[in-house]
């Protein structure tokens, strides 16, 4: 089964959640609607993920970085050529 791990900086308490770039390092920047306390801000990262990548909620994994800026996220049946056409579309 395809498996896609992404490494996130994000950036609580903005306007709109939104994919901001790439960094140099291949870390995806993003913005996060969501204020980082109770789980909100993780809450909307795997909730817009789910959109953008269309897979279920069970499929957006948060597997490290609950409580920091720099969170790790897996999304099973998803592929680097997923993310490719993705990020184009941006």
């Amino acid at each position: 089964m395809k498996e896609l791990h992404l490494t996130i900086k994000v950036t609580p308490n903005a306007a709109k959640t939104a994919i901001v770039g790439l960094m140099e390092n291949g870390v995806i920047k993003m913005k996060i609607k969501g204020a980082p306390e109770k789980g909100k801000a993780n809450q909307e990262l795997c909730r817009f993920l789910q959109d953008v990548f269309q897979v279920a909620k069970n499929d957006v994994i948060l597997i490290s970085g609950v409580a920091s800026r720099l969170k790790q996220v897996k999304i099973v049946g998803k592929d680097e050529e997923d993310l490719k056409e993705i990020l184009t579309a941006l």
